[in-house]
């Protein structure tokens, strides 16, 4: 027994070791370790795992599995126990119990919500919802894990279907190039995902930074003289270091900005120590380092590739180096050129060639167009100016100044108390992290600029249409310079990310940014705001801006819930919300109280507007409960922005266009900027940046599925009246369409129906198809499935329904050969068929094999066969063929002169290319009648070759027509007999080229 615990206890203290080495370092995080036994212990099993999940659900070999759990589905009150399969593109469940089955596929772009609850009858249970259904999953041995697998999957979906694949990055799992040997490893590449994008989210750093580890430790901050317990990050270009406490205490420290890294020694009171030491004469000290050697290893390096990427730099003697005594340093190289620790300092090599061109491109707007105010209006104003700047500078002098500065919550009351105008740019571009970006990208913006510049496109076209409103009421703004410079920041960056070009209100945030940086802070400021702050604000569909809509309703419904049912009966928020969240209340506010929230913004987030948001609200509740419809809503809101002031504004004000609100006997009256601020913070300060990002990704869910079920109804309404559908049976048919559309993204990277959506495009052509999914849906969902030559019909089909020639065909081309087939008379139908037997239908191939065609027909003796005139017969259309005859006749005296003179036409090139030119008149769209059929010998000839060359002719008639073969021949003489047009052709008559399909016919016949 004693033994036995032995090496239980051994077994044990490895496990944890090893947990505690990995924990504390790398991305692999054990708390995100599969619990399961069967994946990390067994790779075999999990391979073994994914092979049972493709032969039960049919599922093809580049569905990758990512995770599976033993959970329990709950069908009505019973719960079925199996097992949940979680691949990259489907949810999939299945269970046998008891002689039972239960199997369930969910794509994941097809889930409208996904949320983790605990009822009496669920408890700690997952909901899936999906349009049809809602899915119940419990008893699992890792909930949470589970959860958030399950939320990675559908946010990447869901970027899949919003499709901004440019500035989205990551949008699909990476593939490595050799298969994953174990459970974790496809897992193991979204957690490292999502803790790069949680690890730039909270440090505002560039999107190609990728985490590669982080740590627990403690920093010394001397302002406060305390060892602050936090997490230590590590990326390829910064350290970072962010407190336990949110508000504590944040650090970035670029690696360009490091001189010297050293170990210190060791005490009790200060265990492993590193000091850090920067070029503008900060040294930073953590503690309670573990594995304080291979930390500095790896900053060693990383200092060593960053010194390679500086330009100008001569790396041959810039290596860093560990020093050994103690203390050991790893010094970085010192620069040639040495880039700026902070926006005040002048940017050396960043400066933009236009600094010759422009007075824009070295300082802002607002600078060039001060206008003097008197003194004495500016004495109490200039003092509280003033006030601040020195505050400003004590907080430097204490937290340090440049993008290496303390971020404590000292810094945030400051913020919040104002930024003076001598500094705002310089803090804008700090806090939002675009210095980090404009520092290690110099010249960029001029080379946009350049390459913008002449170029036409939508984009440029609608900002030319918006410069002169933006803003039109500041002096900036009513000058062709000012105008200039806003011009050449929107195309650039118009230029830089096509996949959001330009969209309305992006030219009222980037004026506000050029009156307080140059053009080059401008655009970085730009980019950080339409990129990372406010992702998917800007793009055609203005998604992120309906994402945060529905977080401020349910936020309303949560702080507010009097407010929350009035305002949703009027319809106010969806109205209010865009235009405040858009333009950061730019728009809508007098402008030296809306750039306090602006400076709020790059510091906070969207934190600050959401709160700030429902501070107007909760002020104005009173007064909405009364109103009676949203025009009286609006004016109220309206009314009371146009009266938030800011006293302490130094510029002089700037009339106000929505002013117009106030007019009235009664004006609301005045309320300061301020005190707004402090009161949202007082009553909605529980907000946290976790919770909103949880709440976006609940809300992207409904807003995407929203957007797609507009699509849809879009795509239906564009479809004709007469198409023979009703409008359940088209929204059923463009979900299959659409499904069959998303395979191809899943698992046909190299099909034409691959490439990726463009959102731009109309509805009706964002989702098309190739040949070989229509051939797939034409044998699942069409009666003309006939055996063997399925495949050949749903080829000729689809080229006749291609008539771009694209290879590719969108909704409205699909159901219009399905609603000839499924819902048009037996002349439609005949019409058709006959069609897939002319080109454009015919292959190349097919066309060639033609001439053997004519060897069997001849042949054919049966009644029902009679010659066919001409090869032209097939191929032209019958008002082409009447008039070919009537020339023939008369300019032929004789039968054989006649016969010789058809034998020309048919073999002259130039005859020929004259008459496909008269054939192609038929793709115009015309309701076809019994007119446009061909002559019916022709028809029942090509009929009954088809039939012989299917085999089972009694079958194909009835697939095509309605009831026996007998049947469709009374058809056909009825028809005979309404046209008149049943030949007396010679027998003699040479065909020269006949329908296709010899080679395959040539066994069937006798």
């Amino acid at each position: 027994m004693k033994r036995e615990q032995s090496i239980y206890w051994h077994f044990l203290c490895e496990s944890c070791a090893e947990h505690l080495y990995l924990g504390h370092w790398g991305i692999i995080a054990e708390e995100n370790k599969n619990l399961q036994p069967q994946g990390d212990e067994d790779p075999g099993k999990f391979k073994e795992a994914e092979l049972k999940m493709r032969k039960q659900f049919g599922m093809p070999e580049g569905e990758k599995l990512v995770n599976y759990y033993s959970c329990s589905y709950w069908k009505g009150r019973v719960p079925r126990q199996g097992w949940l399969y979680l691949t990259v593109n489907h949810l999939c469940f299945y269970s046998f119990l008891l002689g039972k089955e239960v199997t369930l596929v969910v794509q994941w772009v097809d889930v409208t919500g996904l949320e983790k609850n605990a009822t009496l009858l669920f408890p700690e249970s997952i909901r899936v919802d999906t349009r049809d259904q809602e899915l119940f999953f419990s008893m699992f041995l890792n909930i949470g894990e589970t959860f958030k697998l399950m939320e990675q999957l559908a946010n990447l979906a869901m970027r899949q279907l919003l499709d901004n694949e440019g500035f989205l990055e990551d949008k699909a799992p990476p593939r490595p190039a050799q298969p994953h040997r174990n459970i974790s490893a496809l897992k193991r590449d979204l957690d490292a995902r999502a803790k790069n994008e949680y690890y730039r989210a909270m440090f505002r750093l560039p999107r190609d930074e990728r985490l590669d580890g982080h740590t627990s430790c403690t920093l010394w901050t001397p302002f406060n003289k305390l060892h602050i317990p936090g997490q230590m990050f590590i990326s390829s270009n910064y350290i970072c270091f962010a407190s336990k406490e949110e508000d504590s205490c944040h650090l970035i420290i670029p690696l360009r900005e490091v001189t010297i890294v050293e170990k210190a020694d060791s005490s009790s009171v200060l265990p492993s120590p590193l000091s850090i030491s920067t070029k503008n004469k900060m040294t930073f000290l953590f503690a309670n380092l573990k594995d304080r050697d291979f930390l500095v290893e790896k900053i060693a390096d990383f200092l060593l590739k960053t010194s390679s990427k500086q330009p100008g730099d001569n790396s041959a003697g810039r290596k860093a180096s560990v020093m050994d005594p103690a203390p050991e340093s790893s010094q970085a190289p010192q620069e040639a050129s040495e880039q700026p620790a902070s926006p005040s300092s002048s940017c050396g090599g960043c400066q933009s060639s236009l600094a010759q061109e422009a007075p824009t491109a070295s300082q802002g707007l607002l600078k060039l167009f001060r206008r003097n105010a008197p003194v004495e209006d500016l004495g109490a104003k200039r003092a509280k100016e003033t006030m601040k700047e020195e505050l400003w500078n004590i907080h430097f002098s204490e937290y340090g100044r440049g993008v290496c500065m303390y971020r404590t919550a000292t810094t945030r009351d400051l913020v919040l108390k104002g930024i003076p105008e001598g500094l705002r740019g310089e803090l804008w571009l700090l806090f939002s992290g675009a210095w980090n970006e404009m520092v290690t990208h110099p010249g960029y913006y001029s080379e946009l600029v350049e390459k913008s510049t002449g170029r036409y496109s939508l984009a440029t076209e609608e900002i030319e249409r918006d410069l002169h409103r933006s803003m039109p009421e500041h002096p900036a703004f009513q000058n062709e310079l000012g105008i200039a410079a806003l011009r050449r920041v929107l195309t650039a960056y118009a230029f830089r990310n096509p996949t959001i070009g330009y969209c309305q209100a992006m030219n009222i945030v980037t004026s506000v940014l050029l009156l307080y940086g140059s053009e080059e802070e401008a655009f970085w400021l730009l980019v950080a705001l339409c990129e990372r702050m406010l992702p998917d604000y800007y793009n055609t569909r203005v998604v992120g801006a309906l994402v945060d809509q529905g977080i401020f309703e349910e936020l309303t419904r949560d702080f507010l819930p009097q407010l929350s049912e009035k305002m949703q009966d009027l319809g106010v928020i969806a109205s209010i919300s865009l235009s405040w969240f858009l333009t950061l209340f730019l728009s809508v506010m007098p402008f030296e109280s809306a750039v306090v929230i602006v400076d709020c913004f790059f510091y906070e987030g969207i934190k600050v507007v959401l709160q700030l948001a429902l501070a107007i609200l909760d002020a104005n509740m009173e007064k909405l409960l009364d109103c009676s419809d949203e025009g009286e809503a609006m004016t109220i809101l309206g009314r009371y922005l146009d009266n938030v002031v800011n006293k302490q504004s130094v510029s002089p004000p700037i009339p106000h266009l929505h002013a117009l609100l106030t007019s009235g006997d009664d004006p609301p009256e005045e309320v300061d900027i301020f005190d707004l601020l402090k009161v949202s913070y007082e009553k909605f300060s529980s907000l946290r940046a976790d919770d909103i990002e949880q709440m976006r990704f609940k809300q992207r869910l409904k807003v995407i599925q929203s957007l797609e079920d507009t699509a849809k109804r879009s795509v239906v309404r564009a479809i004709p009246g007469d198409i023979g559908f009703s409008v359940e049976e088209l929204e059923d048919l463009y979900m299959v369409f659409k499904a069959k559309h998303l395979a191809s993204q899943y698992w046909g990277s190299s099909r034409p129906a691959a490439v990726r959506r463009d959102p731009s495009l109309p509805y009706l052509e964002q989702y098309r198809i190739d040949a070989s999914q229509f051939q797939e849906l034409f044998a699942r969902l069409t009666p003309w499935a006939c055996g063997a030559h399925t495949p050949v019909l749903a080829g000729r089909m689809f080229r006749l329904l291609d008539r771009n020639k694209d290879s590719l065909i969108n909704f409205k081309e699909f159901v219009t050969g399905m609603s000839g087939m499924y819902h048009g008379d037996l002349t439609e139908k005949l019409k058709v068929l006959y069609k897939l037997h002319l080109p454009p239908a015919l292959s190349p191939e097919e066309a060639e094999s033609a001439l053997e065609a004519a060897h069997y027909f001849t042949e054919d003796s049966s009644p029902e066969a009679s010659p066919l005139a001409s090869d032209l017969d097939l191929y032209l259309p019958w008002e082409a063929q009447e008039a070919l005859q009537q020339e023939e006749g008369a300019g032929a005296g004789s039968e054989d002169v006649q016969g010789k003179g058809g034998e020309e036409k048919g073999t002259s090139p130039a005859d020929y290319r004259h008459y496909l030119q008269m054939w192609a008149k038929e793709k115009e769209v015309q309701k076809e009648t019994i007119k446009d059929l061909p002559k019916m010998n022709q028809m029942k000839k090509s009929l009954k070759w088809t039939c012989k060359a299917c085999g089972e002719k009694q079958s194909f008639l009835r697939a095509y027509g309605e009831g026996s073969g007998a049947d469709c021949r009374r058809h056909v003489q009825k028809l005979n007999l309404l046209q008149g047009q049943l030949s007396e052709a010679s027998p003699s008559t040479q065909m020269t080229r006949n329908a296709p399909l010899a080679a395959e016919a040539r066994p069937c016949w006798p």
